[in-house]
């Protein structure tokens, strides 16, 4: 339980981790500065002020006798006896008065004092506008001495206590400043490997920073520029193959039309066959060709909707339309349209006639939906078909390429956004796409 306790408080990312690294360090060597100032300095200095006092003392009480044979008080005799404002004497009642339970007590200052008057002493301090030392002596319990010491001022911070604050704080500083240097080249490779994995290949990334992160950053860039190769070696070779593929399909549909009329049955069979292949050829070229357009353009997802419904207007069956009012969505507009279309093809395809289209919105995301009515998938399934060459038809049955779905997939993810497939309790499979509003 405390491993995890500890999992949750200390920094995850290394920005964090070599700040607080520097700033405990830092840490420690003001305290052990601090220490060994007050232990070395501070503290031989008050002692050497005690002693001072304590000499006066003595000296007060060598004729204390002959003091107390007059007819005064032992505090009148002390004060008479001390012409200046050097010390004043207190009685219990009237040290109360001027403060002395508002100083604070000071141990090793009170034994130091009680082994130089040979008895039990005690010693307090007192700081506010005046510096004040109260020393109750051995030689007369009841009475308080009271010191005053100019140049002490509370209010004001000491050379040592500034020195210490500049300097920490300099110091958190530059330790700030060096751990975002070394944390800058990370999060620039950190963003050019979200780039990659969505598809964009970046630029070389600078050979910026220590070392080790200068041989990382170059093992990325080459990684990315051989990634990228075998990306353009793949999309060559199936764009080849799709080119190559349309020249026979073109002279089999001419050689069709010239078949004799008791051939018609097999005429439309093989049209039937080549317009397939070459809605499968077109699958694969919009899968290679990615949907890389220039930029996003602020669009209305209705209006792509609409435009979608129009194009599918020739059908037998009609389209239902549930839309939302919707801002506007920075979005690549052929794309997220290509979207639209195949996922209401494999609902005409998969389903028995009827179609929804719908869109809605919250804080974060906007959407849109496509249901059919037919058979569903089986849900362990639902993970697979995204993946390119992958059908399930197994429980819907029909042909194609499996790249419908990869196609929708990857536009998608292009876009930040994700697809989430169900099914509906009605029969047939609802189709949700998110896309983020930023």
């Amino acid at each position: 339980m405390s491993r995890r306790w500890w999992h949750h408080i200390l920094p995850r990312s290394a920005f964090s981790q070599t700040v607080v690294l520097i700033g405990c360090l830092l840490l420690t060597n003001q305290l052990v500065s601090y220490l060994s100032v007050t232990v070395y300095f501070i503290k031989p200095s008050y002692q050497q002020i005690n002693q001072l006092i304590a000499r006066q003392v003595k000296l007060l009480f060598v004729d204390g006798v002959s003091i107390n044979r007059e007819n005064l008080t032992m505090v009148d005799a002390l004060n008479a006896k001390v012409r200046d404002d050097a010390m004043q004497f207190y009685n219990q009642k009237d040290a109360r008065l001027a403060g002395v339970e508002r100083a604070t007590y000071y141990g090793f200052l009170s034994s130091q004092m009680s082994e130089y008057l040979h008895g039990e002493a005690e010693v307090r301090i007192a700081q506010g506008e005046d510096f004040e030392i109260w020393i109750r002596p051995p030689q007369a319990p009841s009475i308080w001495i009271k010191v005053p010491l100019t140049g002490f001022n509370d209010k004001n911070l000491s050379p040592l206590t500034l020195y210490l604050i500049v300097i920490g704080l300099l110091s958190v500083a530059g330790g700030w400043w060096f751990a975002r240097q070394q944390n800058r080249p990370l999060r620039r490779l950190q963003k050019a490997a979200i780039s990659v994995s969505r598809g964009d290949y970046p630029l070389p990334l600078p050979l910026k920073g220590s070392t080790e992160i200068v041989e990382v950053t170059n093992a990325f860039n080459q990684m990315s520029q051989g990634m990228k190769q075998i990306e353009q070696d793949r999309a060559l070779l199936m764009a080849g193959i799709s080119h190559d593929l349309r020249t026979p399909l073109t002279r089999i549909r001419l050689a069709s039309e010239m078949m004799v009329a008791e051939d018609q049955y097999l005429k439309d069979g093989i049209v039937h066959d080549i317009e397939d292949m070459d809605a499968i050829i077109n699958q694969f070229i919009a899968y290679i060709r990615q949907d890389q357009e220039s930029a996003r353009d602020l669009l209305q997802i209705n209006d792509l909707i609409l435009d979608v419904i129009q194009a599918e207007s020739n059908r037998e069956s009609t389209i239902e339309s549930d839309l939302a009012e919707l801002p506007l969505i920075p979005i690549k507009g052929i794309a997220i349209k290509r979207v639209l279309s195949n996922l209401v093809e494999n609902a005409y395809r998969y389903g028995n006639g009827w179609v929804k289209i719908s869109s809605q919105y919250n804080d974060k995301y906007l959407g849109f939906s496509v249901e059919d009515d037919g058979p569903g998938i089986a849900q362990e399934q639902v993970a697979k078909l995204f993946k390119p060459f992958t059908q399930g038809d197994t429980a819907r049955g029909s042909v194609g390429s499996g790249l419908g779905l990869a196609i929708i997939k990857r536009i998608v993810d292009r876009h930040q956004g994700k697809v989430v497939l169900t099914n509906r309790a009605e029969g047939g499979l609802h189709a949700q796409v998110w896309l983020p509003l930023e």
